[in-house]
């Protein structure tokens, strides 16, 4: 299986899924939000260390992008510029980037959700930005939590979105894989009443201590 092969396997057994399979890890904090609640997106980081309400590094970390990267910006969390738009938009979808994740806000939202470019970020803000502060590209970054390196891979959806290291992707997968069978038998037997959540799960000997049985 091809690298990409095993980024769109990621993409489809979908965030929540991944995160659960690798151990409860990789989770990127709930602020981060796709702006259309369609979005699906995997692909290797190339991660972006940006200074707040200044795009500079953005509009040449696009350049340093190759086909099927998602940009993926410290931007600090700052809600009061929106350093990314219609114009970085076009530009990224020209030269194939899969898609954007910023802690920080984007602005001309309805045009990048028309245009179909998959974006997470912490919110809305209609301010501009300066072209003045130097940042850096390639480098870790932390959003909430999670540590990113250059080339991990991100997998976004509307649950939310999960970063993967490089070096774990054949066993996220394998793992991921696992649980999405584990989960099919237990919707199953739930559908034919042969079983509940309770018994497939073993909480009886836990509902017994709480007195809850």
């Amino acid at each position: 299986m091809t690298t990409a092969d095993k980024i769109l396997q990621l993409r489809d057994l979908g965030a929540a899924t991944v995160y659960e399979a690798q151990g409860a890890k990789g989770a990127l904090d709930s602020g981060m939000k796709p702006i259309d609640p369609t979005s699906r997106l995997a692909g290797p980081a190339l991660t972006v260390d940006a200074r707040p309400a200044d795009n500079l590094i953005l509009h040449h970390a696009v350049l340093q992008a190759r086909p099927g990267d998602v940009l993926v910006v410290d931007a600090k969390g700052f809600m009061e510029a929106g350093p990314w738009g219609d114009v970085l938009t076009i530009q990224a979808m020209k030269l194939g980037i899969a898609g954007l994740v910023i802690s920080g806000c984007v602005r001309d939202a309805n045009l990048i959700i028309e245009l179909g470019f998959p974006v997470f970020c912490r919110g809305l803000s209609i301010k501009g930005t300066g072209k003045n502060q130097p940042g850096r590209v390639n480098v870790p970054i932390c959003i909430g939590d999670a540590v990113i390196h250059p080339g991990d891979i991100i997998v976004g959806d509307r649950d939310g979105l999960v970063v993967v290291a490089q070096d774990e992707v054949d066993h996220a997968i394998e793992t991921s894989l696992a649980r999405e069978e584990k989960e099919a038998r237990m919707r199953e037997a739930i559908q034919a009443g042969t079983s509940n959540t309770a018994e497939l799960l073993k909480l009886g000997d836990t509902l017994r201590r709480f007195g809850l049985v």
